[in-house]
């Protein structure tokens, strides 16, 4: 039985997830990149770490940081030379969010937050399945973020949880640099890490996920300030427990 890849940590998503070259087709085939890959770009060549350190702050060892670095950066560079779209998506991975006594995530990862000092730029999260807004905050697989300029969306995406489950999505949203959540249910462990995170929460929420951020910018959403999820503990889903998955993937190890 092979034995099961340990989780690698990372301390943050990429703001873009997704990069096409002008008037490429939308039906053309894109090159994926897991997020433990885009960390090893990242920390490399962009914070200059060597990749021992690198290793440091992934909890991996340097010969596996050489492979994963590796194989970035055979697909950067595929995908400017042959002008396809990339995608960074995927992987094996624990977010860090900068709540681990041994990562040093406070010491450089200060780019989550695009404009920390100013109340005119928000990052909304929406908890998300097909458009609308879904009802379970520990089980969501998705959330839609908005970035928010002076009132209005300026750009949204949606972003997979890769199997984060309760206790791990508030490091989800925080690592992601949201603000703000609006969701359905939510427990009340989840609900404190959200508080303890610094992240406003709009529960109680249901219908079109979009139209939802329009309300609260405009000031007519209606939520539920007690909400409570009223499945948690109940009939869940199946892979899933109220425990924390933490990692970006079911089928990593310890």
């Amino acid at each position: 039985m092979p034995r099961p890849k340990k989780c690698r940590r990372v301390c943050g998503f990429p703001q873009t997830l997704r990069f096409a070259p002008p008037h490429c087709a939308k039906d053309a085939p894109e090159i994926v990149m897991t997020v433990e890959e885009y960390e090893t770009i990242r920390l490399i060549d962009k914070e200059g770490l060597s990749q021992e350190q690198c290793g440091e702050y992934m909890d991996i060892a340097r010969t596996t940081v050489q492979h994963i670095y590796a194989s970035a950066r055979k697909k950067i560079a595929d995908a400017i030379v042959e002008g396809v779209p990339f995608r960074i998506g995927g992987g094996n991975y624990v977010v860090c969010g900068g709540n681990d006594s041994s990562c040093k995530c406070g010491e450089c990862f200060k780019y989550n937050k695009k404009n920390p000092e100013g109340d005119n730029i928000m990052r909304i999260a929406v908890t998300y399945e097909n458009g609308q807004i879904f009802q379970h905050f520990g089980h969501t697989e998705q959330f839609k973020v908005y970035d928010v300029e002076d009132g209005k969306v300026v750009s949204s995406e949606v972003v997979g949880t890769n199997g984060s489950g309760h206790g791990a999505l508030a490091g989800v949203l925080g690592a992601l640099g949201a603000d703000t959540l609006i969701c359905g249910g939510i427990g009340g462990g989840a609900r404190n890490a959200l508080a303890e995170a610094g992240i406003k929460l709009y529960g109680g929420v249901s219908g079109d996920a979009d139209a939802a951020v329009r309300a609260l910018l405009d000031g007519t959403l209606e939520f539920d300030p007690d909400v409570m999820c009223s499945h948690h503990g109940e009939h869940h889903h199946e892979g899933h427990t109220c425990g924390n998955h933490g990692c970006g993937s079911h089928s990593c190890g310890n």
